[in-house]
């Protein structure tokens, strides 16, 4: 196994389910020896070996609240340089701009984020499609040169997740999408470039599965 971070820090601006990703993240981390720790301070953030950055509500107040918190240029050097994991809202803005608020992102992978436009539309088993899609669905693992995202390693394909969300990411390149899920078609659940992965599923909800993820965060080394 690859050496492990010595410090990952869970990014604290104000608009995270922090609690319980850090837990998550903390039991991933078990006997690593790796310190996990939720701060608001950009200078832990740029001492950490690894950042995660969590997101929750809505797109135009998250970025206003990374803006106002004075970590904006933090997670953006993180983001430059070492292992960085975007969740859900944290995902939507690594992005360019999103259809919620019309919001700028981040611009760190090129493409937009999208309102599900599912209005009586149906669902195989005949229900109506429901908006935010709140649950458990399937994620398939997306191969690019033949091998899928090393973040996925031991987690079977098609493994569930839950979402929670309104809003979902369409980048620009598909060698920029790790994962997809299908709710009224195919979109990205997962997206990656260089040092930066980001799921629009929770992991810290994923139970067994979204564990692996964080565990395999900690070991990867891009």
């Amino acid at each position: 196994m690859n050496k492990v971070a010595k410090k990952v820090a869970v990014v604290d601006y104000g608009m995270g389910n922090l609690r319980s990703v850090a837990q998550a993240v903390i039991h991933a981390a078990t006997d690593t020896g790796v310190d996990v720790v939720i701060t608001a301070s950009p200078q832990q953030v740029l001492d950490a070996d690894r950042v995660v950055l969590p997101g929750q509500g809505a797109m135009p107040d998250c970025m206003r609240e990374l803006r106002e918190s004075g970590l904006l240029a933090s997670v953006l050097d993180a983001a430059a340089k070492k292992p960085l994991f975007g969740v859900c809202v944290g995902m939507q803005m690594l992005l360019e701009h999103s259809a919620e608020g019309d919001t700028p992102g981040l611009g760190l992978i090129a493409g937009d984020v999208r309102k599900f436009d599912l209005a009586g539309r149906m669902q195989p088993d005949g229900s109506r499609y429901k908006v935010p899609q709140m649950g458990w669905n399937q994620v398939f693992q997306s191969a690019h040169q033949g091998t899928v995202h090393p973040v996925w390693r031991d987690v079977p394909d098609a493994s569930w997740f839950y979402f929670v969300h309104s809003f979902y990411a369409h980048p620009s390149e598909t060698r920029h999408t790790a994962g997809e899920a299908d709710y009224g078609g195919r979109f990205a659940a997962a997206i990656a470039r260089d040092n930066i992965f980001a799921t629009q599923f929770h992991p810290e909800k994923s139970a067994a599965q979204g564990l692996a993820l964080y565990r395999n965060f900690l070991h990867w080394n891009p």
